[in-house]
């Protein structure tokens, strides 16, 4: 049986004649034109940094510690005591050329010191400036001169449909860029799900996720216009921002005091319609007869609150806060908040088919 021919590095190699080159076509010039938001993210780019935090957190060591060799360095009625280092990332963007950062509460709650790294690499140490977990705003500074900054914009002149630009650290993945719309406005925090925060969220289409909070949603024309916040873990194609007025508002306070004090009356109260009003009737929930289909009912007044003081009741129908028509517990919420803490706030109610004015001076929100 003859042999094959042994291939060598010498061997011919036989190339049809019918066989043709693929026709890839012509490579092309460079494009000099990028659009809008290949331009927004070269721009506010290098603005737009990364944000690590480490904080100790206390408490008990599981049962495999239960084990006589460890239980034998405590007492027989104490816990045995247990530190973890919780890290977490995030996303800031920087201010002022002297490295003054806005940040998510969240992203920095716990620590005094965060590691900061800027779009080009360079990593800084940050001192927490001051934290508002009611807004979810935190600021943040590093030692730094001539960086890059963002421009601010008009979150009040938005509408829903323009173009929503976020950039951040997603999932641990550097200066990712995601694109979407404004979706709605003004949504409320017991809409989103986080009834203890005191924000109306812009609600947009881009991709937010853990690790893009703290970074900005940008407009089209690049200007800063909300922090991003990744609040919803659940949310699929649901990402929400801080409005950049309120973060300003919040930050401003957190720079010259360290804290940021919100305006309290010291009231529960719920939006009325007609179902409710007849639920609450029916099963006498409320130690009195709702007689309104609509308005804010006051259904608490918290004792020694500034409301109390002030002389709201249970039962009353709140019309109006200093000189603003309200229908909603969210617009009494909202014009609350932008009361000053110890100065007369005039509120109209309806009280027993009477409408009568109460004069309450707002007090600072119990941090307890």
């Amino acid at each position: 049986m003859q042999t094959p021919q042994e291939l060598t590095s010498e061997t011919p190699t036989v190339v049809p004649s019918n066989l043709k080159p693929f026709p890839f076509p012509a490579k092309s010039s460079p494009q000099t034109n990028s659009n809008f938001i290949a331009k927004v993210a070269q721009k506010v780019g290098p603005a737009v940094v990364r944000i690590d935090a480490t904080r100790e957190v206390s408490g008990q060591m599981g049962e495999n510690f239960e084990h006589p060799f460890f239980r034998r360095f405590f007492d027989d009625e104490s816990p045995i005591p247990r530190e973890q280092i919780e890290r977490g990332t995030g996303s800031g963007f920087i201010l002022t050329p002297d490295g003054k950062l806005l940040t998510n509460a969240h992203v920095v709650d716990g620590t005094k010191e965060v590691k900061v790294t800027l779009n080009d690499g360079q990593v800084y140490k940050g001192k927490v400036l001051g934290t508002d977990s009611m807004t979810d705003v935190a600021v943040v500074k590093i030692e730094a001169e001539n960086l890059p900054t963002v421009d601010i914009g008009n979150a009040e002149q938005l509408n829903p449909g323009e173009w929503a630009i976020a950039i951040g650290n997603p999932l641990g993945l550097d200066n990712t860029v995601t694109v979407g719309i404004i979706s709605a406005l003004s949504r409320s925090s017991s809409e989103v799900g986080v009834p203890d925060k005191r924000v109306r969220f812009i609600q947009t289409d881009a991709a937010i996720n853990p690790g893009n909070s703290g970074g900005p949603l940008l407009n089209a024309q690049g200007q800063v216009v909300g922090i991003n916040t990744a609040i919803r873990a659940d949310a699929q194609g649901l990402g929400f921002a801080i409005p950049i007025e309120t973060a300003q508002r919040v930050a401003n306070q957190l720079l010259i005091d360290g804290k940021a004090d919100h305006p309290y009356l010291g009231i529960h109260m719920i939006t009325l319609n007609p179902e409710l009003r007849k639920e609450l009737n029916q099963e006498k929930q409320l130690p009195f007869k709702v007689t309104e289909n609509e308005g804010v009912l006051v259904v608490r007044v918290v004792d020694g609150s500034p409301a109390q003081k002030g002389g709201f009741e249970q039962g009353d129908i709140i019309l109006k806060v200093g000189g603003q028509p309200v229908s909603k517990a969210v617009e009494v919420q909202e014009q609350v908040e932008l009361s000053t803490i110890g100065e007369t706030l005039a509120v109209e109610v309806m009280r027993e088919s009477k409408p009568v004015t109460l004069k309450v001076s707002p007090g600072s929100f119990p941090t307890k």
